[in-house]
């Protein structure tokens, strides 16, 4: 007998196609559309409306069910505030399914699951808040180099300025000193003539 043959087996086990589901559910609550397979696809629309219903029943039993499959506590947290206010209004059909040709390789059916009246800017905007965080510290240690940069030649500068200046100061005590040298020679040679006088005599 067929009991217990409700759901498509994927040659998996129990355990392998539950951690699957729970993360293609919380990619589709998360990003609203993802591209899978055909038979996935049909598959998870059951998972992901199961999961709107517990968001709109609101109470601590759906929500501990809820994040017991999902395991995000992020996913759960947008389930039960932004998706079930979205949906408060509509029973059941929370997900579409398109169709979406061919793989190329494998020839396998592919699908685009989303949901219904879904977030566009939903779709990849993790991503798109680390790349604009990582190009802004990008930025920032740019202009942190720049300033470096003309700290470095403002402090050469300075150096440049000084080394004439004390260059300016340092050439008149040479000049006294060559002028203190040849007076110095001259009161030597009348000491000199004095001697050989002496030595006449």
């Amino acid at each position: 007998m067929r009991h217990g043959d409700a759901h498509r087996k994927f040659n998996m086990p129990t355990s392998q196609r539950r951690a699957l589901f729970s993360n293609l559910t919380c990619a589709l609550l998360t990003h609203e559309q993802i591209k899978i397979t055909l038979p996935r696809a049909k598959e998870l629309r059951t998972f992901a409306d199961n999961m709107i219903t517990f968001g709109k029943k609101g109470d601590l039993n759906s929500r501990r069910l809820a994040l017991a499959f999902l395991r995000d506590e992020e996913v759960v947290a947008k389930l039960f505030s932004t998706l079930a206010e979205r949906y408060k209004d509509r029973n059941g059909g929370y997900t579409r399914v398109l169709k979406a040709g061919i793989r190329y390789g494998d020839a396998a059916p592919m699908a685009i699951v989303e949901l219904v009246d879904r977030d566009v800017k939903a779709k990849g905007a993790k991503d798109l808040a680390r790349v604009a965080a990582e190009k802004a510290a990008a930025e920032a240690q740019e202009k942190a180099a720049e300033e470096e940069a003309k700290k470095a030649e403002k402090k050469a500068e300075k150096k440049a300025e000084k080394k004439p200046a004390e260059a300016k100061t340092e050439k008149p005590a040479a000049k006294k000193t060559a002028e203190k040298k040849p007076a110095e020679k001259k009161a030597k040679a009348p000491a000199k003539a004095k001697k050989t006088t002496k030595t006449a005599e």
